[in-house]
């Protein structure tokens, strides 16, 4: 079986994202869509007909997604390159792009694992995961997922406290509501797990070592920020902040196009 990837490549997928996943324009999609509907943008070569200009035609929701190379695990591999054309199953399509999707990101989380603190019970974990990618639709739906994904949460609680024990001035602000607030200062080795930072700013901060795993970054100001230490930041968090040419991500992280208007 094939390593899976794990970034998208929409030209190897048949936009499931498009078609199976249910959107709203309050969430930044332009309209409401029900899942298994095709995006009125979706063009017959399953391409997005304002790709290029996704924000300025209000659109911004499709330029934060990002289904870590799931798209085209679940269209290439999963269903073996058939399409969502040419099946009748849509409904179950769907939930095995989101177990799949998920699948990816603990894959993701569990190789910064692998490069910050290794760890055997976590490199086990991985193997166990990335065989999972491959299987097949039955197997996908019925396994323990919430399982699987509280053990992964663990290693990777494990991983984040080895990392910022250098810190032990650290603080813990896991699930602060800290929307529109001014974060400025020292918070090398802080956790923000699940905190909600919408529209913070965080220009002045000191965030090395600082676990963002699930922080909630929609329009926070990153501007300038020194990003590249940060434990367990995705794409789709870089994608909905706001940064400049001076913000430095994570190693295997793309620069948001956005970013340089």
């Amino acid at each position: 079986m094939a390593t899976p990837e794990l970034s998208s490549d929409c030209s190897r997928c048949f936009g499931l994202c498009c078609v199976l996943l249910p959107f709203s324009a309050a969430a930044g999609f332009g309209v409401d869509k029900p899942g298994g509907t095709p995006c009125l943008n979706l063009a017959d070569d399953d391409r997005c007909r304002i790709h290029a200009t996704l924000r300025e035609d209000g659109w911004p929701g499709c330029t934060v997604f990002e289904c870590f190379g799931a798209g085209q695990q679940v269209s290439q591999v999963t269903y073996g390159g058939v399409s969502w054309r040419e099946q009748d199953n849509l409904p179950e399509m769907a939930a095995v792009l989101s177990v799949v999707r998920a699948l990816h990101e603990m894959l993701v989380h569990l190789d910064e694992v692998s490069r910050r603190s290794p760890d055997p019970a976590a490199a086990a974990a991985r193997a166990e995961v990335e065989g999972l990618t491959g299987a097949d639709p039955e197997t996908l739906l019925t396994f323990d997922l919430d399982d699987l994904h509280e053990r992964v949460g663990g290693l990777l609680a494990e991983a984040s406290s080895r990392v910022r024990r250098r810190h032990p001035a650290a603080d813990d602000r896991s699930r602060a509501d800290l929307a529109g607030r001014r974060v400025s200062g020292d918070h090398r080795g802080w956790t923000f797990r699940g905190a909600i930072l919408i529209r913070a700013d965080l220009r002045a901060a000191d965030l090395a070592d600082a676990d963002l795993l699930g922080a909630d970054l929609r329009d926070a100001d990153v501007r300038g920020c020194d990003l590249s230490t940060t434990l367990f930041l995705t794409q789709p968090q870089a994608n909905a902040a706001i940064g400049d040419h001076a913000t430095v991500l994570p190693d295997g992280l793309r620069r948001p196009r956005h970013w340089a208007a």
